[in-house]
């Protein structure tokens, strides 16, 4: 992970924010634990809804564990504990022995009523959120700066597929800048590889700090998901780094993470693409490209989605021009979002078929990944063939060459190797003998593979 002193370039703020002078401390002063209420900078009735939905479900609920559940610091959560305390909402249950902090409270019946108020409102449980305008300004801050992925590591990333000569140079550009990136060509070749491996670098990239759930106008919009985001764990010595003042802890509302790889298929609908309100749970989870953030957002197979294309990319053309999505909430209120990822399409259908030259105008860097020549697909049957223990045969290869593609013109593609000699090693393993090669059984392999017209 780089040092904050590589945040140079000046972030969009707002007028909420302290006035700082550079990034770093823009940053540093955003990491800011709140101390008080009024440092929360959202409605506190939002926080106090939280912290009575947790009692009401558990019951008996103790200083620690509210903190550990709203991210908040213990002092904070004590503060609003003894306002409720005052106000007849809570009673102490039980007073533990190392101070206020061990105190373990339970819900009055005033406090019951109010609860199950607060559960009709919501039943969001979880990190208290944070406004929409510090995590845009977050966001922003962290990626106006390039990502520093060098030739080197993009090489090696790749290293596992055979490619052509410096086709690293045409996948590194784009990483670096984190637009838009269209990988295009004839199936089977590794479009979805090279993204899977692109996406691998941009996670292995430095972490970026995204909040667990923010909120607006007294709505929670939920960001974390644990199938995505990957916390990175940091010791205090490091976390040292992001503090203003020492005596201040880093706000815990706020998760460091690897950054996040979102890949959708056929199966992505337009609905995806917006808030999405559960009636149940009276709460919005944050739409798959929010989520994307700062990271890779695949879109696989792109023209074969339940929408059609010109749906999608006509709800994009916006975003990828101005970096700022917009998104609507139930009562019609539309939030400025920051749309600040590498949006990568994959696709074997012809682009030209899918989108219009403008369209393609707004994707920086167009990337044909084509089928293998000759020798390249043998350097892919080599790979496979000492992957999979089977005994590489120069002979038997040539017969493959000849009699299923050069006899019958069927197109060369980078999967076929893989996926003939993995029928050739289940085979062998049907006939309980070691796996072994031959003209005969890549004919018989091929026979099960290929459709023939």
């Amino acid at each position: 992970m780089s040092d904050t002193s590589d945040l140079t370039d000046r972030a969009h703020g707002t007028d909420q924010l302290p006035r700082v002078s550079t990034q770093v401390d823009t940053l540093k002063a955003l990491l800011k634990a709140p101390e008080t209420i009024e440092e929360l900078d959202i409605p506190p009735a939002v926080v106090y809804d939280i912290l009575f939905r947790v009692l009401f479900q558990e019951g008996e609920v103790n200083v620690r564990r509210l903190a550990s559940i709203t991210h908040l610091e213990l002092s904070l959560v004590d503060e609003m504990m003894i306002k409720l305390q005052a106000d007849q909402l809570v009673e102490v249950a039980s007073a533990g022995t190392m101070g206020r902090f061990t105190y373990t409270y339970a819900l009055t019946d005033a406090g019951r009523r109010r609860a199950r108020d607060a559960m009709e409102r919501s039943q969001y449980i979880g990190p208290a959120p944070i406004p929409i305008d510090k995590y845009t300004t977050m966001l922003v801050l962290q990626t106006n700066r390039k990502l520093r992925i060098r030739p080197v590591e993009v090489r090696s990333a790749l290293q596992h597929l055979v490619l052509p000569e410096n086709f690293h140079r045409r996948i590194g550009p784009a990483l670096n800048t984190s637009t838009s990136l269209f990988l295009y060509g004839p199936p089977g070749n590794g479009k979805t590889t090279i993204a899977e491996a692109v996406a691998g670098l941009i996670s292995g990239a430095d972490p970026i700090w995204i909040p667990y759930a923010i909120s607006t106008g007294g709505y929670i919009i939920s960001i974390y998901d644990p199938q995505l985001f990957r916390e990175i764990t940091l010791s205090k010595e490091q976390l040292k780094v992001f503090k203003a003042d020492p005596r201040h802890e880093v706000d815990r509302r706020w998760g460091l993470f690897a950054r996040p790889t979102v890949m959708v298929g056929g199966e992505l609908q337009l609905e995806a693409l917006d808030l999405r309100y559960d009636e149940v749970t009276k709460f919005y989870e944050a739409p798959l490209q929010l989520k994307a953030n700062g990271g890779m957002f695949l879109i696989d197979d792109f023209g074969r989605q339940m929408i059609s294309p010109a749906q999608l990319l006509n709800r994009w053309i916006v975003p990828l021009e101005s970096g700022f999505d917009f998104l609507r909430l139930r009562s019609g209120q539309s939030l400025q979002v920051p749309f600040r990822q590498l949006i990568v399409f994959a696709t074997n259908l012809n682009p030209h078929d899918l989108v219009d030259d403008a369209f393609l105008r707004r994707i920086q860097m167009k990337v044909r990944v084509d089928s293998p020549d000759e020798r390249m697909f043998y350097q892919i049957w080599t790979m496979a063939s000492q992957q999979l223990g089977v005994p590489n045969d120069r002979e038997t290869f040539s017969h493959l060459l000849k009699r299923w593609y050069r006899d019958t013109g069927r197109q060369l593609q980078s999967v076929h190797p893989r996926d003939i000699l993995r029928i050739v090693v289940s085979m062998c393993e049907y006939e309980g003998v070691p796996p072994q090669i031959s003209p005969s059984l890549v004919d018989e392999a091929c026979d099960s593979y290929f459709v023939e017209n």
